[in-house]
């Protein structure tokens, strides 16, 4: 790949088009937007000029209501030898192609399994895909050079290539990604009109919960459009397990001893069945959890603090598999944890606190 074209100069669009021209591919920017398609360009991500003939890959980078007309009009107009969009939903755009009636052998599907809170091309990172699932969703007749092609973006991108069916990855990402959106907003949203003493409590817990309701309400109403059904399937589930919880939780309330029994049976089920869906999620580089250890530091939130802990265990000889931040309420302090093999945890603890650090028991 010498020559790109990216539509849509977005979180992802920019990224990918940062990603591209750090490898030597000359990439043009197209935006409806001609000023976010300038603040692109000027970050590096590529030329707001006109490309003088076909390039070899156009990306269309635009909310999925909206991939299609963008699809069609590219196509229509032969800017690339090769198209794909990025839309987090594969199955609806394609068949609004079909029913255009375009010849699709030039067209892949795909979605980058990558993103942020923040939107724009002042969010977007060259690194952002490292080591991401990337989907790809051929068909029958699609052309092998275009399926090479967007092979060849995924590794420029340094992400790691899925190969899906479009419907398959649909119902996939409504469960792993559509709906905890919805489920974080609507945790968020009992913040809303929560008294100022319960909201000072925050921790951790409801941090990493509410994370991704800073989200755009914009971007994830065209996300959630175009893949409705399956996100609902989902939250069914979810209110069917929301109703039994509730049910036992009430049980827990009751004078009457079995009915407490039954409650705590119910809130049991539904954490142990918790317990072992977490475990599915996958661990470091993709492959399947694994059981660490945690070593919680205290450390003061001052210019050097985290380096000079990094350092110090790098010193000690060990790596660093994960790492949080924990912040105290109303102090200039809080606790890192740092993520290690089981096996490096007690080397880890003694070296941190030789060093001075106060480990957390």
């Amino acid at each position: 790949m010498r020559t790109a074209i990216v539509i849509g100069t977005g979180l992802i669009g920019t990224s990918a088009a940062l990603a591209l021209s750090a490898r030597g591919v000359r990439v043009h920017l197209a935006d409806h937007d001609a000023a976010q398609a300038r603040t692109a360009a000027a970050l590096g991500a590529g030329t707001v000029e006109e490309p003088e003939g076909p390039v070899d890959l156009a990306i269309v980078a635009v909310p999925p209501a909206h991939v299609a007309a963008a699809l069609a009009d590219a196509m229509r107009r032969g800017v690339a030898r090769a198209y794909l969009d990025v839309a987090s939903v594969k199955a609806g755009p394609r068949r609004e192609l079909e029913s255009l009636g375009l010849d699709l052998t030039p067209y892949i599907g795909t979605h980058p399994m990558a993103g942020k809170e923040r939107s724009g091309p002042l969010a977007a990172t060259a690194d952002l895909f490292e080591g991401r699932p990337w989907v790809l969703t051929p068909t029958r007749d699609g052309d092998t050079e275009v399926l090479n092609l967007a092979l060849e973006l995924v590794a420029l991108c340094r992400a790691v290539p899925v190969v899906m069916d479009a419907d398959a990855h649909d119902r996939a990402v409504a469960l792993v990604s559509h709906t905890p959106q919805l489920v974080s907003s609507m945790v968020a949203a009992r913040l809303r009109g929560a008294d100022e003493t319960a909201v000072r409590l925050c921790g951790q817990g409801i941090r990493d919960v509410t994370r991704i309701a800073a989200s755009d309400p914009a971007m994830w109403i065209d996300i959630l459009s175009a893949n409705p059904g399956p996100v609902a399937d989902v939250l069914s589930e979810i209110a069917a397990d929301l109703d039994e919880t509730v049910q036992a939780l009430r049980g827990l309330q009751s004078a009457d001893e079995a009915k407490r029994g039954a409650g705590a049976g119910g809130i049991e089920d539904v954490l142990r069945r918790g317990n072992a869906g977490r475990e599915r999620v996958p661990g470091k580089h993709g492959a399947a959890p694994a059981a660490y250890e945690i070593v919680a530091v205290h450390i003061g939130d001052q210019p050097g603090e985290l380096a000079r802990i990094f350092a110090d265990a790098g010193q000690a000889g060990v790596n660093i598999e994960d790492v949080r931040i924990e912040h105290a309420t109303g102090q200039q302090a809080g606790f890192i944890q740092l993520t290690v093999e089981p096996t490096a945890a007690p080397a880890l603890t003694a070296a941190l606190r030789e060093r001075g650090w106060s480990i957390r028991q």
